[in-house]
C-alpha cells in the first residue's frame, strides 16, 4: 500500500497524565518549606504558573507564602551560588595625559610671568 493512500491512523502512544503539584491535603503556608521550595527556581525566583501547572488561586497563595517566608528569612531573596567577581581592569598608561597637562601648566605659568 502506498504511503499517500494509507488511511489516517492515530498513533497509539499512551501518555502519562501528570499529577497535580499540590495535593488536596497539602496546606499552602509559609511554614511548609518542602512545598514552597518546589515552586522557587535555583536563582530564587518564583516560577510561573505555566511551569508550575497551578491554578490561579493556588499560584496566588504560593506567591504570598513565598513572600512571607522571604520576609521571615526562611527563604533567601536571591540564591547566588557564585559571589560577584570583579574582573581586573587593564592598567591604562596615563603618561600622555600627564605630559599634556604639565605642558599646559608650564605654558600658562610662563605667560603669566
Amino acid at each position: 500500500m502506498d504511503k499517500s493512500k494509507r488511511p489516517f491512523l492515530k498513533s497509539k502512544r499512551s501518555f502519562r497524565r501528570r499529577l497535580p503539584p499540590i495535593q488536596s491535603g497539602d496546606r499552602i503556608d509559609y511554614r511548609n518549606m518542602s512545598l514552597i521550595s518546589r515552586f522557587v527556581s535555583e536563582q530564587g525566583k518564583i516560577l510561573s504558573r505555566r511551569v508550575n501547572r497551578l491554578t490561579l488561586k493556588q499560584q496566588r497563595l504560593i506567591t504570598i507564602a513565598i513572600k512571607q517566608a522571604r520576609i521571615l528569612s526562611l527563604l533567601p531573596f536571591l540564591n547566588n551560588e557564585k559571589p560577584f567577581e570583579r574582573k581586573e581592569s587593564i592598567a591604562r598608561s596615563t603618561g600622555l595625559r600627564t605630559r599634556t597637562r604639565t605642558r599646559n601648566r608650564t605654558r600658562t605659568r610662563t605667560r603669566n610671568n
